[in-house]
């Protein structure tokens, strides 16, 4: 089973696939490893059951008899009932490029996998991602997440954040606290549409922060436009890469006359237990980096924290 804390029922998994020895088959890997499994043979029976069952995980053949798979995919994140956080996965007999994973990606799956699956792999990912489902369950009950994006608020940053830095401390692992904003350049915009501009902006920032951030990681919102990822395994290089990853997906971007850039502040350091720094120091310190590449137009799009002594 993929999660510790007792529960009232197995871990559902919806699989829409048009031949049924596919979905048996899934079904001998997953029954064993206590999950439950529902079945659908088309695109709108997947929708349907979808609706009605709300699963933990949706298993989505790409080519269905009446629907391509990425539009099943597209209109599961656009039902109400079915949580940001429950992990879709699209199945395929031929090996995907690379523009096809991406497409699957922007259509709201967490992963594209070729047949035949590897039964223990399966079962592996989706532990990983059915325990990543139930902790954001959780969190949302508690009230720990940010109801506009679907990421952790302060207060569940904080707390996973906490989690992760003793993970960290335990390992000798690198640990990395890296803060976001986007800037919004406008030519001879009105304060309205330049505030709707940097709305905007903060929501494609969010967006690309839940399809391409790892289950491992702790994402928030710190403000209206101040958005963190807290990553155990992460050190100053790789910290530089994660912002780097994330300002290609919004730089450029935008409607008109408006284009986003990236600004970005990171803290990290490489062995968590010989720096045993708070993770909420982190995040300030990431924060007054990610402030200070704002105010310094010069200084660079992403700035490490620097700390100035006085004398």
């Amino acid at each position: 089973m993929p999660d510790r804390t007792p529960r009232s029922h197995p871990p559902l998994v919806l699989i829409a696939n048009g031949q049924e020895w596919h979905t048996r088959s899934l079904e001998s890997i997953l029954g064993p490893h206590g999950y439950a499994v529902l079945r659908a043979y088309t695109g709108k029976q997947a929708l349907e059951r979808a609706h009605g069952a709300q699963p933990d995980v949706i298993i989505v053949d790409a080519d269905l008899p009446d629907m391509d798979g990425l539009e099943v995919c597209r209109a599961l994140r656009d039902n109400p009932r079915i949580s940001a956080s429950t992990p879709i996965l699209v199945t395929s007999a031929s090996h995907p490029n690379r523009q096809q994973r991406l497409d699957a990606l922007r259509a709201g799956a967490w992963d594209y996998l070729t047949r035949p699956l590897d039964g223990e792999e399966l079962q592996l990912r989706l532990d990983a991602y059915v325990r990543a489902k139930f902790e954001a369950d959780r969190a949302r009950e508690e009230g720990l997440l940010d109801e506009l994006t679907g990421l952790y608020n302060i207060r569940g940053l904080a707390r996973r954040a906490r989690e992760l830095g003793s993970q960290a401390f335990r390992n000798s692992a690198p640990f990395a606290c890296v803060v976001f904003a986007p800037h919004v350049e406008v030519e001879e915009m009105e304060s309205a549409e330049a505030e709707a501009a940097a709305s905007a902006a903060a929501e494609r920032l969010a967006k690309a922060l839940r399809d391409s951030g790892r289950v491992s990681d702790a994402i928030g919102r710190l403000g209206p436009s101040e958005f963190a990822v807290i990553a155990q395994g992460t050190d100053a290089e790789g910290a530089v890469k994660l912002a780097e990853r994330l300002a290609r997906t919004i730089e450029g971007t935008g409607e008109g006359s408006t284009k986003f850039r990236m600004r970005a502040g990171y803290d990290a350091v490489s062995n968590y237990h010989e720096a045993p720094i708070e993770p909420a120091d982190m995040l300030v310190r990431a924060t007054i980096a990610m402030r200070t590449s704002q105010a310094e137009s010069d200084g660079g799009w992403i700035r490490p924290f620097e700390p100035r002594f006085s004398n």
